[in-house]
């Protein structure tokens, strides 16, 4: 029970052992090309003795030559084409073995195709959804305007272990200020983040558990569009996190309140990259570091083109 494990012998790729297979081929080849050689010389030189100083054959001139002649040029001929055959009809890794790397390259591509029609039958349901929301709320006359509010940093980290990766006093008065009276839609971690719900503020939780149970006061739904239906009657509600919630919301909101922490962070969680070709930057005020700031960072506004 306690005893040595059996050492496991050492498992070689496939590929890996095909090369070693086709190295060891070359190799035999070689070193038969090479024995062929010496037998050539020696046997040249047999064959040359023999009818010189031996006599053996001496009668036999065939084309009025000397027959050992004869037979080192017949010999040399199979010489040469062993030659050939070694290094140009058999080469190493020819036509045969790049046909077969070919094919194993079309295999490949046909399984990565299937993985990516796979993961965007799974992808298609959400963005459906989301689509479908944005055609329902074109038809309807809006009431009220969406808008993320996030803080990331120059690469778009926002959180590491669900909290919080830096402390800026101004960025979160901001948030208190802007949020203050709205409804906020979070993800249920970004929920359990918080020490107790924020005052003055409605709380709107998406979750994917049918039975989580939720301070008096809060809305819990299971879906993006559910949230927005919720906080219909307030004229300006606020997505608050996490990043996939940011993810699903970046194609329904109207403006983006960013903070812009200038430095890069070691994170878990990432706001999505803003496509400018879709949001257009309205403001943008710069704050410095100061003796409650450890970094610099800057108020962005984005409102959809």
């Amino acid at each position: 029970m306690f005893g040595k494990k059996k050492e496991q012998p050492p498992q070689i790729d496939k590929e890996q052992l095909e090369l070693i297979q086709n190295a060891q081929k070359r190799i035999k080849q070689k070193k038969r090309l090479y024995f062929h050689f010496v037998l050539f010389l020696i046997g040249s030189i047999f064959i040359i003795i023999a009818n010189t100083i031996l006599d053996i054959g001496k009668d036999f001139r065939p084309f009025d030559k000397e027959w050992f002649l004869s037979a080192i040029f017949v010999w040399l001929f199979f010489f040469l084409y062993h030659v050939f055959n070694v290094f140009i009809t058999h080469k190493f890794m020819g036509k045969a073995w790049e046909q077969k790397q070919l094919d194993k390259l079309m295999i490949q591509q046909k399984l990565r195709i299937e993985q990516l029609k796979n993961e965007l039958k799974k992808e298609a349901p959400i963005i459906a959804e989301s689509e479908h929301y944005n055609e329902s709320i074109n038809k309807k006359e809006k009431t009220s305007e969406l808008t993320i509010i996030v803080a990331a940093a120059e690469n778009d980290a926002i959180g590491k272990g669900n909290k919080l990766i830096w402390h800026l006093s101004d960025d979160l008065k901001r948030f208190k200020s802007l949020t203050n009276g709205h409804h906020i839609i979070m993800g249920r971690k970004t929920f359990e983040s918080f020490p107790k719900p924020l005052p003055n503020r409605t709380h709107i939780v998406i979750t994917r558990q049918s039975d989580y149970q939720a301070p008096e006061g809060v809305i819990v739904v299971n879906s993006l569009e559910d949230a927005i239906n919720a906080a219909k009657n307030d004229p300006q509600p606020y997505i608050i996190g996490g990043g996939e919630i940011y993810k699903q919301a970046l194609l329904l909101a109207d403006r983006i309140e960013l903070t812009r922490v200038h430095e890069d962070f070691e994170a878990d969680a990432f706001f999505p990259e803003i496509d400018t070709s879709v949001w257009k930057e309205t403001a943008n005020i710069f704050h410095t570091k100061d003796e409650n700031h450890e970094h610099e960072f800057s108020f962005l506004t984005y409102e959809r083109k």
